[in-house]
């Protein structure tokens, strides 16, 4: 017994990782991770299209699509690019896992709380989301994450700490000293209409062996309306920063002039009277605006609207 727990603590060179782990409940038969996650999946299956469509109205399918056991980067990383991903932890359960839910399927949502009719929406091509995506991804992942939180055995009502969403080309390099850890990728398909999207949880096997799903019970507490769900995203999009670039036409030079420029030259603006400004965002103009100056800083006034309010607000989500 001693030997074992030197082996242990000095990390067991020469010991199989996976032979390691099963000797110290970090790693779990077949038979017993698929009946947890089936026990996960069941959950899922009934209980999150539920939360949707009571906060935002919207019936959106869910169903249990496999597992897979393995090291916990690499499960993550077996994904794909085509996910958007949050960091998460609960305490009393589990001080690490990852939640990913397809961008497919946030772009579709994103529309639809937008006022677009189900019927007119199309599958989304794949791609990362922008930082207005994210910003509704955060309130996916709260679903997602509170489903989770009504069904594992977790002392102390604690609820579930999310990172913000990022997309998943942009998750950070595994640290090499880490100790590898394996855990379990629960996959289920999700959407609503023709849209066809899937979401992940990806659970340490450490914490997962030992959880104990059970049905959520209720509680007395009203849940939130769909308009209250809808107006909260619509301020989420309204207060998400957004960056603004300023476009001035100079004047004509001869390709002879231009190839000569050194530092310290001046080049005339076109306009001599009020000079011109052309906003734009994401590559869009959106604002005609005048240059000035107030006291010790250059700024431009906002003179006409290049595009609606509506075209504006679509064009900056994507």
């Amino acid at each position: 017994m001693i030997m074992m727990n030197q082996a242990i603590q000095t990390g067991a060179p020469g010991m199989d990782l996976a032979l390691l782990a099963k000797l110290t409940g970090g790693l779990g038969d077949k038979r017993t991770v698929e009946r947890i996650s089936g026990d996960f999946a069941q959950l899922y299956s009934e209980f999150l299209p539920d939360v949707f469509h009571s906060e935002t109205g919207i019936r959106i399918e869910c169903s249990y699509a496999g597992c897979t056991s393995g090291l916990m980067e690499d499960l993550v990383a077996d994904l794909g690019d085509n996910f958007v991903l949050t960091d998460g932890a609960l305490r009393n359960w589990s001080p690490n896992f990852v939640l990913a839910c397809g961008s497919s399927f946030i772009i579709a949502l994103m529309e639809l709380m937008l006022g677009a009719a189900p019927g007119n929406i199309s599958q989304p091509e794949d791609r990362p989301l922008s930082d207005i995506e994210l910003d509704l991804a955060v309130m996916v992942f709260d679903r997602i994450a509170s489903v989770l939180r009504s069904g594992v055995n977790a002392p102390g009502g604690f609820e579930a700490s999310l990172e913000r969403p990022y997309n998943a080309e942009d998750r950070p390099k595994a640290d090499d000293l880490a100790r590898p850890e394996f855990g379990v990728a629960i996959r289920m398909t999700l959407g609503f209409g023709s849209i066809k999207s899937n979401f992940a949880l990806v659970i340490p096997q450490r914490a997962f062996l030992k959880t104990k799903v059970e049905a959520p019970k209720a509680k007395n507490q009203p849940a939130k309306t769909q308009q209250e769900w809808t107006d909260r995203v619509q301020d989420q999009v309204k207060r998400s920063q957004v960056t603004l670039e300023a476009r001035i036409r100079l004047q004509n030079l001869t390709l002879g002039t231009i190839s000569r420029l050194a530092a310290g030259d001046v080049i005339a603006f076109q306009d001599r009277g009020d000079v011109k400004v052309q906003v734009s965002a994401n590559g869009r103009d959106m604002y005609s605006c005048e240059f000035g100056r107030a006291g010790e800083q250059y700024m431009v006034r906002v003179k006409d609207n290049i595009s609606t309010d509506d075209e504006i607000l679509q064009h900056l989500i994507g």
